[in-house]
């Protein structure tokens, strides 16, 4: 194809836009995203990671990309990333990837400006970009959201209060919109990822990855990607991976409460 056809196919490719996707899941759902034949948005802080995976993708998928530099935990930075984005463009995909946590005490003051940087990018910032993409969807002839929540939405998580909490809203509201939505062709899909093998503990200062590797294997992130951009395109509205993740999901159903929050809270308390 000469360079004037791919440019005239890019500009008629719908778009699809991935928060997060620096690294990790985010990362890997962009290649997804690729792969499927979009024109990729990605967005996160590490600009350079940022641009070698788009250039990466460019060269193996003939698709368009765009870097974004955000950072998410500012609120006026996720309205002009949508503002940017979706200038003159069709965003037929939003992946809401980027998220934050922090294992610690609650009623301590160590770790505070984490967990409220973990409130405004799980939950502020995802909240806005999917508001504005609904909106964008409905009036474009559809679209499909796929927000990053984790097993972790089912359980209150001591030690890792605000984490769990901000999961948990997430989770409920995808489930929410996918409701409303339903007659718009917009459809909202809310991935529950498990431990993954990522960089995500290492962040949050935690080695829990470690200890939980040893009892089985962590999931790599573009498996989880794989799995979780399928259930998007067959419109599931939760989709949990992997059948250990199924089961801790499933199980708060069928304890009281509070035990699922202590045993929970025993497991994330130990520092590995």
């Amino acid at each position: 194809m000469s360079d004037t056809a791919l440019a005239q196919d890019f500009r008629t490719r719908d778009w699809a836009l991935v928060t997060g996707a620096s690294d990790g899941i985010g990362r890997a759902l962009a290649t997804e995203a690729a792969k499927a034949g979009y024109n990729v948005i990605l967005t996160g802080r590490r600009l350079d990671r940022l641009e070698a995976h788009a250039d990466a993708l460019r060269r193996a998928y003939y698709v368009a990309t765009i870097v974004l530099v955000a950072d998410l935990a500012n609120p006026d930075e996720a309205e002009t990333l949508w503002q940017q984005a979706s200038e003159g463009r069709r965003i037929a995909v939003l992946v809401n990837n980027a998220g934050l946590g922090h294992l610690g005490e609650f009623g301590k003051p160590e770790g505070w400006d984490r967990e409220t940087e973990s409130i405004m990018v799980n939950v502020i910032a995802a909240t806005i970009l999917m508001k504005r993409a609904a909106a964008h969807m409905a009036a474009n002839g559809g679209g499909r959201i796929l927000n990053v929540s984790s097993t972790a939405a089912f359980l209150p998580g001591p030690h890792m209060a605000v984490y769990h909490a901000t999961k948990a809203y997430l989770l409920s509201l995808s489930e929410a919109v996918a409701v409303e939505m339903s007659g718009q062709a917009v459809f909202v899909t809310a991935l529950c990822p498990g431990v993954t093998e990522t960089r995500f503990f290492q962040a949050d200062g935690s080695e829990r990855a470690h200890i939980l590797n040893r009892f089985m294997p962590l999931p790599s992130a573009e498996a989880v990607a794989a799995s979780g951009w399928q259930a998007m395109e067959k419109g599931r509205r939760v989709h949990v991976t992997g059948w250990p993740y199924k089961i801790a999901a499933f199980l708060p159903r069928l304890m009281p409460r509070r035990v699922t929050a202590w045993t929970t809270g025993v497991f994330l308390k130990r520092r590995w």
